[in-house]
């Protein structure tokens, strides 16, 4: 299954990262003409960017121009108009060209150049932005520039690389220097084994775009039929299948949680934790009342998920006895404390930032920490002593916070409740457990949470209307159904809580001038806006221009389109635009959440950048050991870069896992008709959404019929030129299911549904003979009319 891609270009229908404002191409090889002092053209600010992407930050150009006072100003502008217009982005401290890679990225070492130069490419690079640049690798430092030897790294292995332009054009766009190597040797590509008669066989691969090869008899590795295993190409020809030789067996397609391991494998997600890990988790000792409250009388309560094996947030309400806060509340939100148990630069430590986050799939959890850890020394068991950190917040009766401390806890929960039973208790039906809790402890803190969602829709974030669909497996590791399951107060009153927890840790670590890792969240450039703008039009829903966009604009949006026919596709719509959310030690706030600062605080046990927040807070609250160190300070850049990498790994292995499920499941029902919704339209086709299934697939743009078919962007639409008849994002249709790839997660279905008459609006758009903004497509064998050869 595909997922529908996001069109790149910019306001003037042309790809960034090229064309000036005048319409040259700014990445040409002519020098640059800088006159020392005074304010450049935007041309030469994007050609320098391009150039000198280490000096990219506000402060750097200015020092690099000589700019000062007003010119300052003039630049800072200057900056902020081309990344709204989409020419420009930001990437942590510094700006970068749309595409470009960032200073410091995460790459993996693929090939070697014809002069057995390593070439690596970005270790997670967006389907929809095309190849992933290919980077030179340099082996070796510039002299003077970095203490001790240089890192050197292999075919294979992942590192953490300093990024610079290239000066010779004609090979790779970019040259890296190492600065560490993450993880080594995990290149090799993976197949399903699919044996020949008489030896041998052939490998079928688990990616989209991947490749058949064959492999001879003397390099099977033991491998049987429909083994999922690793490779190596032994040779490329000029002609016929290229030739693999299996390295290791990983076990059987067909066994349980065969298709995560793909997800796992491809990704380089590291899953088997080392002997020296292990051991350091199972020698931990549970720990002790040093620099701690003892708040084991307080009844801290969990909920979460029924099926959850580790507890790492519990929470607590009661009324402000504050004559000063009349109607206000006190929230108590405690954490597990794993800065206790994981300090820095430990076995422990080390992997955990390897992994960088717990990937969740739906037949396993591949954790950040060993089991010992996480579902046990740092899990809020019930009735059992936990250390925790923990933040005492009051909030007046407006919901408005009006203060917080943070304290080093032991604690022992007093009950552990799934969301569910803590819903049913509030709705009337409580059980023998919740009984004797519920006018203490559960409407206390609804209560709460009442109190709080004043604040919070008098802040209004982001509130997107997307169902998440769960899937439910047999025990086999087959698809059982797809559901959309209820979304809870329950569920919304532990979010609540948690976001103020992370606003809390962020404002005390600013306020302690204390280096952190925050979560931020860009707002929409406006070449984004624009397309989106251009699309709600075609609705009659308006989004106002200008740079200045809140969230709050989007919810207006939202609630226009609410109960109507288009109110998924506007939803859709509106998340593309967004930006994606990242970690940064520098802080730029988060537009969804509508929040100025925010940290990931509240789940150390499964995201590396709550347990750095953690130790921050120890260190700089002097809440005892386990506090952040300096070396931890000094490399918090790549730190972020780093776990931005792993947080999408995990995101594309989630997502690639759920697709080939999803197509495993349907491959057994090739032929057959389903109600879909065009979810998504492109220059090549349409994506297709099944909601019954929760599965995407592709009817490519040569089936949909004999019409010459073209792409309106502002419409989200294909319509045909002769008839006017098409198809349009959100649209309800009838398709066949032509193929099913379960080991690539691929659909490929047929048009059933007739295309509707298309606005009056898109077919004058036809007529009007404006083709710069689509593409004519068209069925194999037929004539293109005259003028478009």
């Amino acid at each position: 299954m595909s997922r529908t891609p996001r069109d790149r270009t910019n306001l003037a229908g042309k790809r960034p990262g090229k064309i000036g404002r005048a319409g040259r191409d700014v990445s040409a090889v002519e020098p640059l003409n800088i006159v020392h002092g005074t304010l450049p053209s935007r041309e030469v600010i994007l050609r320098f960017i391009a150039d000198h992407p280490q000096k990219a930050s506000k402060r750097e150009l200015a020092k690099a121009f000589g700019l000062k006072g007003d010119s300052r100003v003039e630049l800072k502008h200057m900056l902020q108009e081309l990344e709204q217009e989409g020419m420009l982005q930001k990437s942590r401290k510094s700006l970068i060209r749309p595409g470009a890679l960032p200073p410091v990225t995460v790459l993996d070492i693929t090939t070697r150049d014809k002069d057995g130069d390593l070439i690596g490419r970005p270790a997670e690079w967006p389907e929809e932005q095309g190849v992933a640049p290919a980077v030179a690798i340099r082996q070796q430092s510039p002299a003077g520039r970095q203490k001790g030897k240089a890192p050197v790294a292999g075919l294979g292995d992942r590192i953490l690389a300093k990024i610079f332009p290239a000066v010779d054009r004609g090979g790779p766009a970019y040259t890296a220097r190492i600065i560490k190597v993450i993880d080594r040797r995990r290149g090799a590509a993976m197949g399903v084994f699919r044996s020949a008669p008489g030896g041998g066989g052939r490998l079928l691969p688990i990616e989209r775009r991947g490749e058949e090869m064959v492999i001879d008899p003397d390099y099977t590795g033991g491998a049987e039929d429909g083994d999922l295993v690793e490779i190596e190409v032994a040779r490329l020809g000029r002609f016929g299948l290229p030739r693999a030789k299996v390295l290791s067996v990983v076990g059987s397609v067909g066994s349980e949680k065969a298709i995560s391991m793909i997800a796992i494998h491809a990704h380089g997600i590291p899953h088997v934790f080392p002997p020296a890990v292990i051991a350091e988790a199972e020698a931990a000792k549970p720990a002790t009342m040093s620099h701690r409250e003892d708040w084991r009388d307080v009844p801290l309560i969990t909920i979460d998920p029924a099926d959850a094996k580790d507890h790492d947030d519990a929470v607590y309400a009661v009324h402000d006895p504050s004559p000063d806060n009349p109607g206000g509340v006190i929230v108590t939100v405690a954490i597990a404390d794993v800065s206790w148990y994981i300090r820095p630069n430990s076995p422990l430590d080390r992997e955990a930032l390897k992994r960088g986050n717990s990937v969740y799939f739906p037949d396993r959890v591949v954790p950040m920490l060993p089991e010992r850890i996480s579902n046990d020394l740092c899990s809020l068991k019930e009735g059992v002593d936990r250390p925790a950190l923990a933040v005492r917040m009051s909030f007046s009766g407006e919901g408005r916070k009006i203060g917080h401390t943070f304290h080093r806890i032991m604690m022992k929960s007093a009950g552990k409740l799934s969301y569910q039973q803590a819903q049913a208790a509030i709705d009337g039906r409580p059980d023998d457990k919740t009984g004797p809790m519920l006018e203490t402890i559960l409407k206390p803190l609804w209560h709460a949470y009442g109190v709080m969602k004043r604040g919070r829709d008098r802040r209004q974030p982001l509130e997107l209307d997307m169902p998440e669909r769960k899937i439910l497996l047999k025990p086999d590791g087959t698809v059982d159904r797809v559901f959309v399951p209820p979304r809870l107060d329950a569920h919304k009153l532990i979010e609540e809580m948690m976001i103020q927890a992370n606003v809390c840790a962020a404002e005390t670590l600013e306020k302690k001038r204390q280096p952190l890792v925050y979560r931020i969240h860009d707002a929409p450039t406006l070449a984004k806006q624009e397309v989106l703008r251009e699309f709600l039009a075609t609705l009659g829903i308006s989004l106002a221009k200008g740079g200045n966009v809140r969230a709050n604009s989007f919810n207006g949006i939202l609630a226009k389109a609410e109960g109507t026919a288009h109110q998924t596709m506007v939803n859709e719509m509106v998340l593309r635009s967004q930006s994606q959310a990242i970690y940064s030690p520098e802080n730029i706030g988060h537009f969804g959440l509508n929040l100025m600062k925010y940290a990931h605080f509240t789940s150390p046990i499964r995201r590396y950048a709550d347990l750095i927040v953690h130790r921050a807070l120890v260190g700089s609250l002097g809440l005892g050991e386990g506090g952040i160190t300096p070396d931890e300070e000094a490399s918090l850049d790549d730190i972020a870069a780093e776990i931005s990498t792993f947080e999408r790994r995990a995101m594309a292995a989630e997502r690639e896992t759920i697709d080939r499920l999803i197509a495993h499941h349907l491959s057994t029902r090739v032929g057959e008709e389903f109600a879909g919704r065009v979810s998504g339209v492109t220059k090549s086709g349409l994506f297709i959404t099944l909601p019954d299934y929760g599965a995407d697939g592709f009817v490519p743009i040569s089936t949909l019929g004999t019409d010459y078919f073209i792409y309106d962007e502002a419409h989200q639409a294909l319509s045909g030129e002769k008839t006017g008849l098409g198809y349009r994002l959100g649209d309800s249709v009838t398709v066949k299911l032509a193929e099913a790839i379960p080991l690539a997660g691929a659909l490929r279905f047929e048009m059933l549904s007739e295309g509707r008459e298309m606005p009056t609006a898109v077919r004058s758009f036809h007529k009007a003979g404006r083709r710069d903004r689509g593409q004519v497509r068209k069925k194999p064998g037929t004539r293109p009319p005259r003028g478009r050869r």
